[in-house]
């Protein structure tokens, strides 16, 4: 016996040897929330904390082992005898840390990274893992649509076949009984309703068995099906189906071949007639299973007790939650009693010979109902002496149990009782062989159910001995097949004849598409065999799938597609390509590839593509992949277009720093790879919420209004998308002034723009702080290249009222304040402990720059030759200042014929700050003797160089 304590107060385990006489405690590091043990070794347990972790025990429960964290809630299995090898083998579902799921196997004892296997490549869906029987289910959703995955005796996953259009939005696995899946499928066009499917052995192949099954949201919000699969009795199931708007019960004997109504009890509990009349009329059941283990469903049945069902429902044109009493069912749903009035709990002991029924009441009890004969008659019994109210029933395993617990409390202050039950004084003696009696199996008289004739062993309703072991042992004797033997095969349908024939979407010849010439195949006859049927001959043989050679055929249908589904690779990765025939001989046909890069391959036959193309391309690009198929009546071919990428590692906004009002922008978006593959870039300027999408890495654009305006590019490669933002001040009319530093400052610029951001925010500050000009005027921009320079623009401020607008003279004289302290080396800063900076003017000044990507200037000669350039400047503009008025005031922009500016340049073509115009007041020029000398020193610089 092991108990667990209360997880507020502490965390530990009562575990007792003795039934109960003594604990031992064995305290925990971790909170159980639930615990799963082994259906063989009674000592192994799964324990699943918290905090989601799995732990596991082969000590029952004395030491614990971690197995795996981040389990997903219930997603946890022991391995399944005859399935799989090891015996302690589990199956989780566990979520990785960005969310995802995934299915691993792994030793309860040896669960490392090392030793775990994924049996199902790659993600599944959340919360999907079924591990059943033979069988192991995953969901993995694509395109929007759920696509559900089987295993097989765990080999490999294949994807489960429904009807073309059911298109699933849910399924359930209801049972995996006798090698076969039945699923519930709540289609496309389907609310509160599910369809019925019923699976070939491998659970690949499903045809529909029942539609319009009723389905409720159970009491934590989880989906119940109302469908009941009737213990000890194989291929016998109830269903609750919708058939305009009543909710009507029906029976199946043959794993949903057919399906009828429950008829009525003849006569109800006082023995009064019943008037009942099929199919107006009929016996309705409530089939919902209890999920708390300590109290029964309103349905039961046992696998040691064939034929005896117990259940609560209606009589009458529909199932109804009033009016409900308490019917049982001796004979396997053939006839039924009338037992309670009221809804009563009924448990199974002594094999079903004992039915042990209890009120389903919220008031004290003390009283429970006996009967020996299968219902037919009850005795009342006294448990207790104090009435009690029952909080669930017990009963103990094993087969020979006739001992039941029952739990609660005398009032809703006190401490749960437990109240053990025992009835062997009751008998007086073992059951022997004369108090048995055959009973045969049947449906409405039919003795022929899933192809045999099966008769049981019942214990005589009047004989009152104990039975024990079970003794109603069952002889079957086969029966010939008939044609109620036989379901439709997957892809027909039956129609009002009862024959089965091709639905509208299917193809009978498509089961030959993987057969070669010369081969044999299995030509369905439009009806399989129901899984578990018995019957032998007959009609078997008309109705059984017949081995057919295989037609020679040209081939047709033709498709290359990759194994991932997507129409991307990445550059220098393996791409695997699959070739798709849907029909055609495959073995001898010449299959040619190419893939479009100038690389083909040739195969001799499609079963040799059957893992595959693969190939890598070393270029990016879109390629043409195609592939032709010959053989001796034909030929077919398809194409592909495959978008070969590499990742995309940067993207950098390129633009000036400031522009004029409706005067033309460029921004340009660079890429680190700059070859990529196929690019979309989405431009989002100004106030437009609607984004600009374009297949270039440029676009043009005008501003309307004053400000500061935000452009933020996009850039999609394959799955990466990489984003910048940059921002460009807009005004009718600006001032810039070119600045220089002192040399040290090149010693720590590593020309990169985060570097360039932080000097241009310093740079700032310093002016704000030597001239007391409001920051709102100034805007710095640093330079790439070296040495270091940058660009620093008088802006129009004007306050959000647009009042205070700055007039032209008003930024002349913030231009002159600025230049004045700069030239007094009143505006530095430092960079660093010991390293003060000084800004200069450098009385160069070109248009608005751009801030290109971070490329370090080219080699010693040309940051010479820009330090050559300077001077050479400064001397000019000293000898002949007098000629040339007005030039330490700066570019006058008012409209777009008065600018010049700099056009960007590229990578390769980046130099140190060489000017390449100057900017000049409106109607300002330069005397023509003095350029001449300008450009004749100039000259002469560069030869003597």
């Amino acid at each position: 016996i092991m108990l667990l304590t209360d997880p507020e107060i502490e965390s530990s385990l009562l575990i007792s040897s003795d039934e109960g006489a003594t604990y031992q405690k064995y305290r925990l590091n971790f909170y159980i929330q639930s615990l799963l043990f082994h259906p063989k070794q009674e000592d192994w347990i799964l324990a699943y904390s918290q905090d989601q972790k799995l732990y596991s025990s082969a000590e029952f429960g004395r030491r614990w082992q971690l197995i795996q964290e981040g389990v997903v809630p219930n997603r946890f299995y022991w391995s399944v005898m005859g399935s799989n090898k090891e015996p302690d083998l589990v199956h989780l579902e566990a979520r990785t840390v960005d969310g995802h799921s995934h299915y691993l196997t792994c030793r309860m004892q040896n669960c490392t990274e090392a030793n775990r296997n994924q049996p199902f490549p790659g993600y599944i869906d959340p919360d999907s893992l079924i591990v059943q029987d033979h069988y192991v289910f995953v969901q993995l959703t694509s395109g929007g649509r759920p696509h559900y995955y089987v295993s097989y005796r765990r080999n490999a996953f294949a994807q489960m076949k429904l009807p073309k259009y059911a298109l699933p939005k849910d399924m359930h696995v209801i049972s995996t009984d006798e090698n076969q899946v039945f699923a519930a499928v709540q289609e496309w066009n389907q609310n509160d309703t599910y369809n019925l499917y019923i699976s070939d052995t491998r659970g690949v192949y499903f045809t529909l068995a029942l539609e319009n099954v009723q389905s409720s949201r159970g009491p934590e919000g989880n989906i119940m099906i109302d469908l009941y699969e009737v213990a000890g009795i194989k291929g016998m199931f109830l269903a609750n189906k919708k058939i305009d708007n009543q909710v009507k019960t029906f029976i199946t004997y043959n794993k949903g071949r057919d399906w009828r109504l429950l008829q009525a009890p003849d006569t109800d509990l006082r023995g009064d007639p019943v008037h009942c009349l099929l199919p107006y009329c009929s016996l309705h059941l409530h089939l919902k299973v209890s999920e708390n283990p300590y109290t029964s469903g309103i349905i039961a049945s046992k696998d040691t007790a064939p034929s005896i069902i117990v259940a609560s429902g209606n009589i009458g044109s529909e199932l109804s939650d009033t009016d409900i009493s308490m019917f049982v069912s001796s004979d396997a749903g053939n006839t039924w009693r009338q037992i309670f009035e009221e809804e009563h709990s009924v448990l199974y002991l002594d094999q079903g010979g004992v039915l042990v029924a209890m009120k389903h009441t919220s008031l004290p009890i003390r009283h429970l109902w006996l009967s020996f004969d299968e219902g037919r008659s009850w005795s009342k019994y006294s448990f207790t002496s104090i009435p009690l109210f029952v909080d669930g029933v017990l009963g103990e395993p094993g087969e020979e149990t006739l001992i039941m617990t029952v739990f609660g409390h005398f009032s809703h202050r006190s401490e749960w009782q437990l109240v053990k039950v025992d009835y062997k004084s009751i008998f007086d003696r073992r059951c022997a062989e004369e108090d048995y009696r055959p009973w045969q199996l049947h449906s409405q008289g039919e003795a022929c159910i899933m192809g045999a004739k099966r008769i049981y062993k019942k214990r005589k309703s009047e004989r009152k001995c104990m039975q024990g072991k079970y003794a109603g042992a069952m002889e079957s004797e086969p029966c010939v097949c008939t044609e109620a033997d036989f379901d439709c095969d997957y892809g027909y349908e039956r129609h009002s004849n009862g024959q089965c024939l091709p639905a509208f979407w299917f193809n009978p010849s498509s089961l030959s598409k993987d057969c070669s010439l010369g081969q044999s195949y299995l030509n369905s006859t439009g009806y399989r065999k129901v899984v578990s049927n018995n019957c032998t001959d007959g009609v078997r043989e008309q109705y059984t799938a017949k081995p057919q050679k295989c037609p020679g055929k040209a081939p047709r249908g033709l498709r290359i597609v990759t194994a991932d589904g997507k129409l991307t690779a990445e550059q220098g990765h393996n791409v695997t390509l699959m070739v798709q025939l849907e029909e055609g001989d495959v073995q001898r046909t010449l299959i040619q590839v190419d893939f479009g890069d100038g690389i083909a391959v040739s195969y001799v036959n499609l079963s040799s593509t059957e893992d595959g193309i693969k190939h890598v391309y070393q270029n990016v690009g879109i390629f043409r992949v195609t592939v032709q198929v010959d053989n001796s009546l034909g030929s077919d071919s398809a194409v592909l277009y495959l978008h070969v990428t590499c990742p995309l590692e940067h993207v950098h906004l390129s633009l000036p720093f400031v522009t004029t009002k409706n005067k033309e922008v460029n921004a340009t978006a660079v890429l680190w790879p700059s070859q990529v593959g196929t690019l979309t870039y989405v431009w989002w300027y100004g106030n437009n919420t609607e984004p600009l999408i374009t297949l270039e890495g440029s676009i043009s654009f005008r501003f309307t209004s004053e400000g500061m305006n935000t452009i933020t590019v996009q850039v999609s490669a394959g799955n990466a998308i990489l984003q910048d933002t940059k921002t460009i001040a807009v005004y009718e009319e600006f001032r810039s002034l070119r600045l220089s530093f002192s040399p040290n400052l090149d010693d720590y610029n590593p020309d990169i723009p985060e570097w360039r951001r932080d000097i241009g925010r310093v740079i700032k500050k310093s002016l704000v702080e030597a001239t007391g000009v409001p920051d709102q005027h100034i805007l710095v921009a640093v330079l790439p290249g070296l040495p270091t320079t940058a660009e620093l623009f008088v802006l129009p401020y004007q306050d959000p009222a647009g009042e205070n607008k700055r007039s032209t003279d008003d930024l002349e004289q913030i231009s002159e304040l600025l230049i004045h302290k700069l030239n007094q080396n009143s505006v530095h800063f430092e960079l660093k402990p010991g390293v003060r900076v000084l800004v200069h003017a450098a009385h160069l000044t070109a248009a608005p720059l751009v801030d290109l990507t971070p490329t370090h200037s080219g080699s010693a000669m040309l940051m010479l030759l820009s330090v050559v350039f300077v001077g050479l400047a400064v001397f000019v503009i000293y000898k002949f200042k007098r000629k040339i008025p007005g030039i330490n005031v700066y570019a006058q922009m008012q409209n777009e014929k008065e600018q010049e500016m700099i056009s960007p340049v590229s990578h390769s073509e980046s130099r140190p700050n060489v000017p390449q115009t100057e900017l000049r007041r409106p109607g300002q020029l330069i005397d023509e003797k003095v350029e001449s000398q300008l450009i004749g020193r100039y000259r002469s610089t560069l030869q003597s160089l």
